[in-house]
Order: C-alpha cells, then sequence, then structure tokens
C-alpha cells in the first residue's frame, strides 16, 4: 500500500489543491517500510490527483479539500482522509492503527485573497 500526506515542513499541508510537496509511505503488513519526499512540481488541483495516480497511490492524507478534488480521487480510486492535522508520520502512525477518520467537514468550498482551508 502507498500513502500520500500534504506536507509542508513536515506538517500536514491544510489546502490540497495548493499543494507543493507529498511524504509518501510505503506500506507493509501495517508498518512504514519508507517514505519519500515528492514535489507536486507545478501541479494544482486535480492534476495533483494525476500525480498521485501514475504514482500508484492508495490512499490521500490531506487537511482542506474541496468537491471536485474528492471526486477526482474517488474516480481514480483513491481513499482519502481530509481534516487530518498535525505531524504527517503521526497521521499515518494513526491511520494504520485506525484512530484516523475522515472528516467530511473539511471541505474546502471557497477560495480568495489569504484563503485557509480547515
Amino acid at each position: 500500500m502507498k500513502i500520500a500526506v500534504t506536507v509542508e515542513n513536515g506538517m500536514i499541508f491544510q489546502h490540497f489543491g495548493k499543494s507543493s510537496a507529498f511524504e509518501v509511505y510505503e506500506i507493509e503488513g501495517n508498518k512504514v517500510t519508507s517514505k519519500s519526499l515528492v514535489s507536486a512540481g507545478q501541479n494544482q488541483h486535480s492534476a495533483l490527483v494525476g500525480q498521485l495516480r501514475e504514482m500508484g497511490i492508495d490512499l490521500l492524507i490531506c487537511g482542506g479539500i474541496g468537491g471536485g478534488a474528492k471526486d477526482a480521487l474517488n474516480n481514480a480510486g483513491i481513499g482519502f482522509v481530509s481534516g487530518a492535522v498535525g505531524e504527517a508520520d503521526a497521521a499515518v502512525e494513526a491511520y494504520l492503527a485506525g484512530t484516523l477518520k475522515d472528516n467530511p467537514e473539511a471541505q474546502c468550498n471557497h477560495h480568495g485573497a489569504g484563503h485557509v482551508c480547515h
């Protein structure tokens, strides 16, 4: 299994569509076997879903995310847990322990200057 987490300085980045990097975790037997930092390049919003699909990602952990991105992830067969906060490593461990759950309230549905998704 491969898990990608939106990150900035080791912390979960809170706006999926503006992510500049992902921490990618390889999982075997419910244990992290490797992790690597992958740049999102110039990709934003729905193009990020294509990048995740090409990387073979099974699950995305992120902060805020819009409805269009959720639909694109579903269409690509990539699961997601939105509304996560804190350190990326801790979020992956919580997911593997069964304690990290999706927060549907983490929907990002507004944009503008100074916008931050929660």
